[in-house]
């Protein structure tokens, strides 16, 4: 064969192997990293670089938050937004701290039976897909408050552009988010009757997504504002997205929405300050009431996945996560008794009951029922900069993609929070877990959170910064987490990488990691009358420690694989 021939035949192949073969994605994930000065853990490499930029540029840890929510907006769509809302916990160099609540709030026109019928029995899958799903998105204003009253750098702007080119641009997707597009293909396509960047045949690792309206939103916020958002064409097409199914956010809604500035939850344990999100968060206190139960206990002798020590864990969640049952909701709507639930007396009388040799029966504690969580699909980042200032912010649409609406116009998810109120009392939401009347849907009111945003000091200085998507799983992998660190000794990125367990109440069941714990413990266990199920992964811990020579220690988590450390 003349070589002309064979010459053509392997050009033609190599161009028809690169026309079937996107190139990979232009990053790689760093999942353990020591730095000197200051560190950035997200969930995307993408947005922590950017997170790192802001900081190398003068900004300072909120500063970096704000860019990196807004990055993760862009190449974070599962869980990273706009249409969605969270938490942010603040600890400055000087050891103040503060929290920001800009989680979603119900509808002026919602209420209690909102998602039941004539007969008052829920119908199926109202409050976890389609636009009355939504409730008032809150993280635009979240960001664009904390960079006012905490931000370094004064120009808004430098923080939104990079997400802006990002999606104006697009970047190359990963293989986790190219199974994760293909797998809601048919929800995309049920709830939107319009093209857009999301609803494709079939995503593979290399798709370039290119989010040009996403462009367009950013970039009103970046030279409006708030107004950007919550008025004008993005207000509209919110709007005009609830007419077309029957959704109740109204302008009026949007236009009313607000943060608060809350006081966090503070708890001592031994010589370290744990700072954590006060409800409508039930993280903060439930954390505190793990930690102070468990103080008392001789945990590092009984050692790390211990039947003691596992067994004293899980019966003090057990009590803990009843509690988060009776008395947790909105503080605006309902008085939360935060000081009597962390009170020595208290917890000592909670654990009275408790015994070494048998498992408690949950049914046998008597509260009422709530067990809200958010699914793995919140998303967590952990920030500390060179001067000691460090952030904790947990941000989520509640569901993957949320209601899986996307705005026509505006570019962006809408989130399915409303499944995290008790859609009716005593029956379980979408993960199967029930709710109580302290956490009753209610015109403007926000419903409970798991999400747990934490900032812990070891004798006045800053030790740890950390948190997780991972719904009702998040409270204990924090828990769990910092014990390991503290108690068992492990360095960061073994604590984080460490298989975990949870039990929450209801069901009556300890949930542990497959292949996690050993056979011959969880026999043990088995026959102190605790039962156990298996599954797959449990809250995705994003982490920083700072260690006695005063450098960081990034921790990501493999149960991501796009977790991603920076730093210098």
């Amino acid at each position: 064969m003349p070589k002309i021939v064979i010459y053509s035949f392997l050009l033609f192949f190599l161009f028809v192997s690169c026309k079937k073969q996107p190139q990979a994605p232009a990053y790689q994930s760093v999942q353990s990293m020591v730095v000197d000065s200051a560190a950035v853990v997200s969930p995307h490499p993408l947005a922590s670089e950017i997170g790192i930029e802001i900081l190398r540029k003068g900004g300072n840890a909120v500063d970096a938050a704000v860019a990196v929510q807004f990055a993760l907006a862009v190449v974070y769509p599962r869980a990273g937004n706009i249409g969605g809302g969270g938490f942010m916990v603040i600890r400055d160099q000087d050891g103040s701290t503060t929290s920001l609540d800009y989680r979603e709030k119900a509808p002026q026109s919602a209420h209690r039976n909102l998602y039941l019928d004539s007969l008052e029995n829920v119908i199926k899958g109202l409050s976890t897909e389609g636009v009355l799903a939504a409730g008032v998105p809150g993280t635009v204003a979240g960001l664009l408050d904390a960079h006012q009253k905490h931000g370094k750098l004064k120009d808004v702007a430098a923080l939104i552009e990079p997400a802006i080119l990002l999606a104006k641009n697009g970047f190359k997707i990963s293989e986790a988010e190219a199974r994760r597009l293909n797998r809601f293909q048919d929800a995309f396509r049920k709830h939107n009757n319009t093209p857009n960047p999301f609803i494709k045949d079939t995503f593979i690792i290399g798709d370039l997504l290119v989010q040009e309206e996403l462009a367009h939103t950013l970039n009103l916020i970046k030279e409006k504002g708030k107004a950007g958002f919550y008025e004008g064409v993005v207000a509209d097409a919110i709007v005009a997205e609830m007419k077309n199914s029957n959704g109740i956010i109204s302008k009026s809604d949007l236009q009313k929405y607000e943060t608060q500035w809350r006081t966090p939850i503070s708890v001592d344990y031994k010589n370290y300050r744990i700072f954590s999100m006060p409800p409508p968060s039930s993280g903060g206190l439930a954390l505190g009431q793990l930690l102070k139960i468990v103080e008392g206990f001789p945990i590092s002798d009984y050692g790390f996945h211990s039947q003691e020590a596992i067994h004293l864990m899980v019966e003090a969640e057990r009590r803990v996560y009843a509690d988060r049952a009776t008395y947790l909701g909105d503080p605006d709507f309902y008085t939360v008794p935060v000081d009597s639930l962390l009170s020595s007396d208290y917890l000592t009388e909670s654990m009275s009951t408790y015994t070494p040799e048998q498992a408690s029966v949950s049914d046998s504690i008597d509260t009422g029922s709530l067990l809200i969580k958010e699914s793995f699909e919140t998303t967590h980042t952990s920030i500390v900069d060179s001067d000691g200032n460090a952030v904790s912010v947990t941000t989520t649409l509640n569901s993957n993609y949320g209601c899986k609406v996307w705005v026509d116009g505006a570019g962006f998810f809408l989130n399915n929070e409303m499944d995290d109120f008790s859609v009716k009392p005593g029956i379980p939401n979408q993960f199967g877990l029930v709710g109580a009347e302290a956490n009753a849907i209610q015109a403007e009111k926000r419903m409970l959170s798991s999400m747990t945003p934490t900032i812990i000091e070891k004798d006045g200085e800053l030790f740890m910064v950390l948190g997780a998507p991972g719904g009702s799983t998040i409270i204990t992998a924090v828990f769990q987490v910092f014990l390991n660190v503290a108690e068992f000794g492990m360095p960061l990125d073994k604590a984080v990488t460490a298989p975990r367990f949870h039990h929450q109440w209801l069901p009556d069941e300890i949930i542990i990691e497959k292949g996690g714990i050993p056979e011959s413990t969880q026999q043990q266990l088995l026959e102190m009358g605790h039962n156990i199920r298996a599954i797959e992964r449990m809250a995705v811990i994003k982490a920083i420690q700072r260690l006695p020579d005063g450098s960081l220690h990034g921790a990501g988590d493999f149960r991501n694989p796009d977790d991603d450390v920076s730093g210098w």
